[in-house]
């Protein structure tokens, strides 16, 4: 982490986890554990259907409710979808873009995801972009060419003001829910490659603010290590962000 030039930011990704009386119960339960995160953010990114309650349960606490996702238009035919401004109107702050099994499973594409960043920051909210790599991918050895190109398509068009507000989330999939992680120092490489591409296209203050997580089964045992490596801001936590000790832990262990 590198806290004089922008933010840590740990989000929990629920995935389709939690009911809207467990989201309540779960947040209940964080409260008193992670009251003196005052140095890193907490986002929790909750299913849609419980938005409402998490934000009226996270009322008054310093933790912002995020979305897992939205549609890139405002309004229209499309059943099932979810508005930028239905989020924002609801108090969402926050809402994860591209993550690689909405990529796998819904076949979004790198312009999607450009045209939902456009949407999500028209709307004021932040979007947490998602970029990485396969296992297949890193074994060829074309890691950062792929990330790069994931990364040049989904901000293509976005302005130097609007990009600061972008935050990007590595997250190598061979790493996602496998219990598999990155190495403390292959993640800082990688995060630093990221912020290396950001600095070629809008320089290098601008790079230095974008916040960028490591978003590959981080967890409470191995978040300390990850977040001591300068380049890694933050974490978007999977599995361990539905467990509140564990939670805890990480978002206590960026706040050293």
């Amino acid at each position: 982490m590198n806290q004089r030039y922008r933010k840590t930011i740990i989000a929990g990704n629920w995935k389709m986890n939690k009911t809207p009386s467990a989201a309540k119960q779960l947040i209940e339960e964080l409260k008193p554990l992670i009251s003196k995160a005052k140095w890193c953010d907490v986002v929790l990114c909750v299913p849609f259907v419980d938005i409402p309650t998490a934000v009226k349960a996270a009322k008054g606490f310093k933790v912002a409710i995020g979305a897992q996702n939205m549609h890139f238009e405002k309004s229209g035919a499309y059943t099932g979808e979810i508005s930028a401004e239905m989020l924002k109107e609801l108090g969402v702050k926050f809402v994860i873009i591209g993550h690689s099994e909405r990529r796998q499973h819904f076949a979004e594409t790198d312009l999607t995801v450009n045209r939902k960043i456009h949407a999500a920051l028209e709307a004021g909210l932040r979007p947490i972009l998602c970029v990485g790599e396969s296992l297949e991918q890193r074994e060829l050895g074309v890691t950062m060419e792929h990330i790069r190109l994931q990364i040049k398509i989904a901000l293509h068009n976005v302005d130097a003001a609007n990009v600061k507000r972008v935050v990007i989330a590595y997250e190598p999939i061979w790493a996602i829910g496998t219990g598999r992680t990155a190495t403390a120092d292959q993640a800082d490489e990688v995060c630093g490659a990221i912020r290396d591409c950001i600095r070629e296209t809008y320089g290098a203050r601008i790079a230095r603010a974008v916040t960028i997580q490591y978003g590959g089964s981080m967890n409470a045992g191995n978040a300390a290590e990850l977040l001591s490596k300068p380049n890694v801001d933050g974490g978007l936590i999977g599995g361990a962000s539905l467990k509140a000790g564990d939670f805890a832990t990480i978002v206590n262990a960026a706040n050293q």
